[in-house]
């Protein structure tokens, strides 16, 4: 890329006059295109009953207008207050991970299984084994 180029990424180019003629022929023909867009989805007929409303009723459409830009604003304020103070807990990769396995059980109507640790296996090891058990296992 020369340094030209990049002078003109940065920079830009001059907003090209309509009346120019350097530009004259580019402009009719992005104009001619944009007209057939708004004619093809009919956004030109739209606009015009908007424009007629507004110029009908012009007190009710500017109150319909900030209306709407009043209550998104107001919607935004909200939710801002809302979830300002709001934390989730900080939970563990296993504790989530259980919670995720217990709804995907729930969904399914399945009973889930109860979770065990390695300390608890050991102990239920230890007292589900007995005496004549680990004789025999001595032997």
């Amino acid at each position: 890329m020369s340094i030209k180029g990049i002078r003109r990424m940065l920079v830009g180019e001059d907003m090209p006059d309509k009346n120019d003629p350097k530009y004259r022929e580019r402009y009719e023909k992005e104009v001619a295109a944009g007209r057939k867009f708004a004619k093809t989805t009919r956004i030109d007929r739209a606009a015009a009953k908007v424009q007629g409303f507004a110029n009908a009723h012009k007190t009710l459409f500017l109150v319909i207008v900030f209306g709407f830009v009043a209550t998104c604003f107001g919607i935004n304020i909200y939710r801002m207050a809302r979830y300002y103070g709001h934390r989730a807990e900080a939970k563990s990769a296993i504790e989530r991970q259980e919670g995720r396995m217990k709804q995907v059980m729930d969904a399914a109507h399945c009973t889930v299984p109860p979770v065990t640790h390695r300390e608890d296996k050991e102990e239920q090891d230890k007292s589900v084994t007995s005496k004549s058990d680990s004789d025999e296992n001595n032997r």
